[in-house]
């Protein structure tokens, strides 16, 4: 059985589900949660034992314990009484678990008891039978046995069961067992014997059978052997396992990138979907970007192309959270490229990261076993990223506790320097003032609006203190932000004149809102401080018209420059007399870089000053806001 052949198990209705090394449940298909009598989403991350219903919770923990600790394949047969139905258990280990599937065959136990009561049944069943007696010669064989071998049943009737071996290519080994197997059960060692062998059909086939022996009371025949194609089965099977497998993989990899490829790859390795690719959300920019594809899809279609909100039936899907499956894109409307030549696919988000799409050229190409394969790999998928996030997230953190740790340093470098030139200030003004105790016209030597200035002055180092230790250098949900009005606000909280600042154009970006007006406000403060009475500002807009970086800047032609005109960091430890008080640019630098922008200051030509914000790509200008 090749890999492209995976779609036939289409028509596989077992139950299955999987379980970690600590029998949790990681996955369950609708037909588990049928048999188990629990949903899916109460079942993942439960223990089977907590959860598994009494009538058959005792036929389970040995096998699964064999199959965990000998890492061997086992099988076994419950009867469940709720549903007064057979199942056939087979459990498949692998280092992250077990992969369990369970099949119906009440059928088959109903067919064993009628063969043993009605020899002519046979002829009425859909599996291949045949029947032999004590000297191993065929006494009946039905039609599908024949249709099989690509004989007529008389050619078959009174010739030695190796006849059967020999038609069917069985390898010797398998063969022998198939004849230990009829020797058990023909003289009672046995109550029956179930086997699987490799064959192949009349047509050259390559086929896996299920060969059930058992015991039969007729006046010649002793024993019937019941041969079913399973194939379907057994690749459904080994699909579902490497599937299982295919989560360790993705689990080693904290790239998002990276587990997407592995994730398409999978997909259409495993199960066939060459035409399948994967989108993840831009949270900055609010679209679905495409992060890896399949060769098919790059051949197919040159490129994928990112989903904007409400585009086609991919954003619906997502934004719905539910697999969706075209059967004929023909006769669905609302589609992204009217003229696309994939005639059905399926679209299944992976959570609120993104969506894998898997198309055909071909109508109804997916059915029901194909959606819940692909729901298991997505959900494999989703599992690897929310590990990746958590991860990056625990990175940040720790980078973050490390760049508080220089913000408190620099805090207490600006609040000793700052209060110390206070100090200073004082003390040298009563030296100055060579008065006593006993001269009565002596006055305190800092007038009235020194002491306000001074009051302003720790005010205003206090508020940036505040600003700056709690996290300036992270945002939050950027938003679509309007420039002019966020400078308005900002200027109105400010120490400028409203009428002190014109923008050039106007435009949007995203930001946080928050921060971005902060970083204005905070911006104006330092052009004010720096100005004394008199300063114009202009904001301008840079890179919309060129190849520059997006971004803006305020010019201002204030008299005295920042202590370093020439793009150097702010260093809120300085002991420049020019310095800003407070700290002033260091919060403004914060912020931009914490949306990921460049943060320069440039010396325009002696006749003002430019503090750039660069690298803001997601600036649009706009005719009107």
């Amino acid at each position: 059985m090749t890999l492209d052949a995976v779609p036939v198990v289409d028509r596989v209705t077992d139950a299955f589900f999987a379980l970690d090394t600590d029998f949790r449940f990681t996955y369950l298909n609708d037909r588990a949660e049928d048999l188990l009598e629990r949903s899916r989403g109460r079942l993942i991350g439960r223990v089977m034992w907590d959860e598994f219903p009494q009538t058959v919770e005792t036929q389970f923990p040995d096998g699964f314990y064999q199959a965990m600790d000998e890492q061997v394949p086992v099988s076994f047969e419950i009867y469940h009484t709720p549903l007064e139905t057979w199942f056939e258990t087979r459990a498949y280990p692998s280092e992250s678990g077990l992969s369990v599937f369970m099949r119906d065959i009440t059928d088959r136990k109903r067919q064993e008891t009628s063969l043993a009561q009605h020899a002519a049944v046979v002829e009425a069943i859909y599996d291949g039978i045949f029947t032999l007696d004590r000297n191993r010669s065929i006494v009946t064989v039905n039609d599908a046995l024949a249709a099989y071998l690509g004989v007529d049943q008389d050619d078959l009737v009174g010739e030695h069961v190796e006849i059967v071996t020999q038609r069917a290519a069985i390898d010797d080994g398998d063969a022998v067992d198939l004849g230990r197997a009829i020797t058990d059960v023909d003289i009672g060692t046995a109550d029956n014997r179930t086997l699987e062998i490799p064959f192949t059909d009349a047509d050259g086939v390559d086929r896996m059978g299920e060969f059930r022996v058992v015991p039969i009371e007729d006046h010649t025949a002793t024993v019937a052997v019941v041969v079913r194609d399973v194939t379907d089965r057994h690749e459904y099977e080994r699909v579902a396992a490497s599937l299982h497998e295919v989560t360790r993989w993705l689990l080693e990899s904290d790239d998002p990138e990276e587990i997407c490829a592995i994730a398409v790859h999978a997909g259409s390795d495993l199960l066939g979907l060459t035409i399948s690719g994967i989108w993840l959300l831009d949270t900055e920019y609010g679209y679905l970007d495409p992060v890896a594809g399949t060769a098919g899809a790059y051949e197919e279609f040159g490129g994928l192309p990112r989903i904007h909100t409400g585009d086609g039936l991919v954003w619906e899907a997502f934004e719905a959270g539910d697999v969706k499956r075209y059967d004929d894109l023909e006769e669905v409307d609302g589609l992204y490229n009217p003229d696309t030549p994939i005639r059905s696919e399926v679209i299944a988000p992976i959570g609120t990261h993104g969506v894998l799409m898997t198309g055909s050229l071909d109508p109804h190409r997916f059915d029901e076993t194909d959606v819940e394969l692909v729901s298991t790999l997505v959900e494999n998928t989703r599992a690897a990223l929310d590990r990746a996030n958590r991860e990056r997230v625990l990175r940040n953190r720790t980078a973050e506790l490390e760049r508080q740790t220089e913000r408190l340093e620099g805090i207490a470098s600006v609040l000793s320097n700052d209060l110390q030139r206070q100090l200073e200030d004082v003390a040298a003004a009563v030296s100055e003032s060579g008065g006593d105790d006993g001269d009565a016209g002596w006055e305190f030597p800092l007038a009235e609006q020194s002491v306000e200035t001074t009051l302003e002055r720790a005010e205003g180092l206090v508020d940036d203190v505040q600003e700056f230790a709690r996290n300036a250098t992270s945002v939050r949900t950027r938003s679509r932000v309007h420039l002019e009005e966020a400078i308005e606000e900002a200027v109105g909280t400010s120490r400028l004149a409203d009428e002190a600042v014109t923008v050039d154009r106007a435009a949007t970006l995203r930001a946080d809102s928050e921060r971005f007006i902060n970083l204005l406000e905070t911006a104006f403060d330092d052009i004010a401080a720096r100005a004394g009475d008199d300063v114009t500002v202009c904001v301008e807009l840079i890179g919309v018209d060129d190849d520059r970086p997006r971004g803006f800047l305020l010019w201002d032609d204030a008299a005295e420059p920042p202590a370093d005109p020439h793009s150097r960091p702010i260093d809120p430890t300085t002991d420049d007399e020019g310095a800003i008080s407070g700290l002033g640019l260091t919060l403004v630098r914060a912020i931009a870089e914490a949306h990921d922008w460049s943060f320069v200051i440039v010396d325009d030509d002696g006749v003002g000053t430019r503090i750039e914000i660069r690298d803001v790509t997601t600036l649009e200008p706009v005719d009107d806001v």
